[in-house]
């Protein structure tokens, strides 16, 4: 019995932002300074914050400019809004990321709306979402385009492909969908509601699965050499009392490996791609806004 290829997405990210970080001193040299990301925090939320602050170092660590930005979590629409319109006025900042969930009494989708689409690093504006549907050139979310280029590693040319991405979020879901059309795959978009999904899911050269049920996705659900992606991230109840518990994926990790050719742990597999395309979304903004081409190899 053959054992699946773990795909380190760690180490992938790690080249990933070293070639970032070589390619800012270019962009530095034309511009006069350093692209810039703007990262907007509401409220306390201490998960969120842990995120911004790694965000910013890792911007910093590429040698682009990091600013940080903190609302109170009774703050209005309107102070919210009124931020993110002075960062898309702002030249020094080339991508704006507003740190997702916001407290309950503010209109995410208004505040998403609010920010510049070439400066959208998130992908999530209506304007973003719409570029990718129609095949224009735009921002796209992080995870999905990290999942994306670890396909592409493992298997190179993606047309003619069969892939089933699992889940229909506008964070992973919907926009992995139309980024594998993008890469000439056949796509079924299916949930946890579809019917008779592990016949649909064995039929899967691909599957990403980012349902947030842990390890709904069992090995015998999985076509012999599948590629799989898992964006899950799911903490079990602890054994004990004080324990954590264990992060797990969508995906029934110790089974699926006997069946499939390669697949991403959790942790250590999508989670870092992450803020390595982040940083890649805040480096092309910046060429695109100088009216430069694409860096290349990110």
């Amino acid at each position: 019995m053959t054992t699946a290829l773990v795909i380190d997405g760690k180490a992938f990210a790690a080249g990933l932002r070293d070639r970032i970080a070589a390619a800012v001193p270019a962009f530095m040299e034309v511009m006069g300074r350093a692209p810039g990301l703007a990262v907007v925090l509401v409220g306390d939320d201490p998960a969120s914050a842990v995120y911004v602050g790694s965000k910013g170092k890792a911007t910093i660590a590429a040698g682009m400019e990091s600013f940080e930005y903190r609302l109170p979590g009774n703050c209005t629409q309107a102070e919210v809004e009124a931020l993110l319109q002075k960062l898309n006025a702002d030249d020094k900042v080339d991508g704006i990321l507003l740190q997702l969930p916001l407290p309950s009494h503010l209109d995410e989708q208004s505040a998403v709306g609010a920010i510049n689409p070439d400066k959208d690093v998130d992908g999530l504006t209506p304007i973003s979402a719409g570029r990718l549907a129609l095949g224009i050139e735009g921002l796209v979310p992080c995870t999905p385009l990290g999942s994306l280029m670890l396909l592409q590693e493992q298997l190179g040319d993606l047309s003619g492909l069969e892939a089933v991405v699992i889940g229909r979020s506008i964070l992973v879901g919907k926009p992995m969908a139309q980024l594998l059309l993008g890469a000439n795959c056949t796509v079924t978009l299916a949930h946890s509601r579809t019917k008779d999904l592990p016949d649909i899911v064995r039929r899967a050269d691909i599957v990403v699965a980012a349902v947030g049920r842990a390890e709904m996705v069992k090995g015998d659900w999985l076509k012999p050499g599948a590629v799989v992606i898992d964006v899950g991230i799911n903490r079990l109840a602890p054994a004990e009392e004080g324990a954590k518990g264990r992060l797990v994926g969508d995906v029934d990790y110790g089974s699926a490996q006997a069946h499939v050719r390669a697949i991403t742990p959790v942790p250590g597999g999508v989670g870092p791609m992450t803020i390595a395309c982040l940083l890649r979304n805040t480096l092309v903004a910046a060429h695109r806004r100088a009216g430069l081409s694409d860096p290349e190899g990110i």
